[in-house]
């Protein structure tokens, strides 16, 4: 059998396997940072954040006194296509998420928790509610979705229904549902709830008042099948 000398035989672990490796280098995407780059140049200091997925999204955040030219800026470069336009309420739901509710909790005396911290997602944010909007251009084969903040003590900004038609029910929505007002739309009514429906239902403090009265639906029946109570009846 022969045998090889240790000398000069090499190691199954190279220097490379010992090195520390590089850190990753961060992915550009190009057409989106131009994309960016444009936006910037047409809103100037209106663009007060923004973030970019490479490959996937765009999202950049405007003043309000931006908000309506944002819509012209994105449709004058070739976004015509309107995708949505909604709110958001970030503030962390004091009813938790799951189906043993923060309420059901309240209700039967436990502790509250402590509130979770208000995270506004890409691009940031620096108030409760947010408006959100985004728009697509099939040229491009990308979206821009479009961010603004609102201060809870004035939740209302210019219409897009002027620049993009289909925003005209989506702001109806967002008053109906969130409270927020819209400058310049032409039939600001609601489109589910009675005219004087107190409340916006969309909110995270909004208060269910059905949980209030009887358990999450699914937990407890309290509510006999019907025959049940005759058939039990029958045999007393």
């Amino acid at each position: 059998m022969k045998t090889w000398p240790s000398v000069g035989r090499v190691s199954q672990l190279s220097s490379a396997d010992t090195e520390t490796p590089e850190a990753t280098a961060p992915q550009i995407d190009e057409a989106r940072e131009a994309v960016l780059a444009e936006v910037t140049a047409r809103l100037g200091e209106g663009v007060v954040g923004s973030h970019i997925r490479p490959g996937d999204d765009l999202w950049i955040r405007v003043d309000r006194a931006n908000w309506v030219a944002a819509a012209e800026a994105a449709k004058a470069m070739g976004y015509r296509f309107f995708d949505f336009l909604s709110a958001i309420d970030w503030l962390p739901s004091p009813f938790g998420r799951d189906m043993d509710a923060q309420e059901d909790r309240i209700v039967s005396g436990a502790p509250a928790k402590e509130p979770e911290p208000m995270v506004q997602g890409y691009a940031g944010g620096e108030t409760r509610f947010q408006l959100l909007a985004r728009v697509y251009s099939i040229t491009a084969g990308m979206g821009i979705t479009f961010k603004c903040d609102l201060p809870d003590d004035d939740l209302t900004a210019g219409t897009w229904s002027n620049v993009y038609a289909g925003a005209n029910w989506h702001e109806r929505e967002a008053r109906e549902m969130f409270g927020f007002a819209f400058e310049g739309h032409p039939n600001m009514i609601n489109m589910y709830l009675p005219a004087d429906f107190v409340g916006h239902p969309l909110r995270k403090d909004f208060p269910l008042l059905a949980r209030r009265v009887r358990p999450w639906p699914g937990i407890v029946d309290v509510e006999p099948m019907p025959g049940v109570a005759d058939e039990e009846g029958e045999g007393e």
